[in-house]
């Protein structure tokens, strides 16, 4: 299912992977407006399309939107209140990249008018679709699975203090998901020693996490937010490293089949 803004392939499985940052695309008169380094959207998350490609072939669902979080973000609440309370964070539609420095020329910045026509036209399509499909699963299953992907360079001071774990997995706080299946997640990073981890950290889980987390109504959510360095050098071209990603896929893998494998508690 295609749509101007996003990509959906829908699954045959009550779990559906969605990776609100991936997109790319800035049209061209916002464009215009930013600064020149943030036509190269650095602040993307890299390359997750293909790092969870594998899942479509085990029957998981993907949601891709094809615009970047420059535009809009797609995992901030649509009234733009802070994610997390207490620290630097980014807007619904950002104003600085994550090293704290100006998206915008002087004076260019997106007024409550520009940032009204985004939520509709790009930020209410991508929920619609997302809220859509989880119906859609649990209607066939009883229950749906949605596994926020996110990556994020593993310092930026501006953000958060100090070098990140390698894999952050967010629940928030163990309220958007069943325990069992918390539990069962944190043993797929137990068990593997290549890479650091974290539960419900730094990264707790965005606002899509938050939203859609509803455990008591069968539908359970978490996020996954990885460093760049699981995969790739954190700095340009980002191209994914192979010898690393190989490294990664098991774990990722390991994820997503513990999503397929779970049961709700009866």
């Amino acid at each position: 299912m295609s749509h101007d803004s996003y990509t959906l392939h829908r699954g045959s499985t009550p779990v559906l992977i969605s990776l609100p940052h991936v997109g790319t695309l800035i049209p061209q008169e916002i464009g215009a407006d930013l600064v020149e380094p943030a036509l190269q959207v650095p602040d993307t998350d890299w390359h997750l399309e293909q790092l969870y490609g594998f899942a479509r072939q085990m029957g998981v669902g993907l949601l891709v939107p094809r615009y970047s979080r420059y535009l809009i973000d797609l995992n901030r609440p649509p009234e733009n209140t802070p994610m997390y309370a207490g620290v630097n964070n980014t807007e619904l539609c950002p104003t600085r990249f994550f090293t704290g420095e100006p998206l915008y020329r002087p004076g260019r910045e997106p007024d409550e008018e520009a940032i009204a026509q985004r939520r509709v036209g790009y930020w209410r399509p991508y929920h619609a679709a997302l809220a859509a499909e989880l119906k859609r699963l649990k209607a066939a299953h009883g229950h749906a699975v949605l596994f926020d992907g996110h990556s994020i360079k593993s310092e930026l001071p501006w953000l958060f203090e100090g070098r990140l774990p390698d894999l952050n997995l967010g629940t928030v706080a163990g309220t958007s998901c069943a325990p069992s299946l918390r539990q069962a997640l944190l043993g797929v990073l137990r068990v593997q020693r290549h890479f650091s981890h974290v539960v419900d950290a730094r990264f707790k889980g965005g606002y899509i996490t938050r939203h859609f987390g509803r455990p008591a109504e069968s539908v359970h959510a978490v996020q996954l937010e990885m460093c760049w360095r699981c995969y790739m050098p954190e700095q340009p071209p980002y191209q994914v490293d192979p010898e690393r990603a190989a490294a990664l896929a098991p774990v990722l893998r390991g994820l997503v089949k513990t999503m397929l494998n779970w049961k709700p508690d009866a």
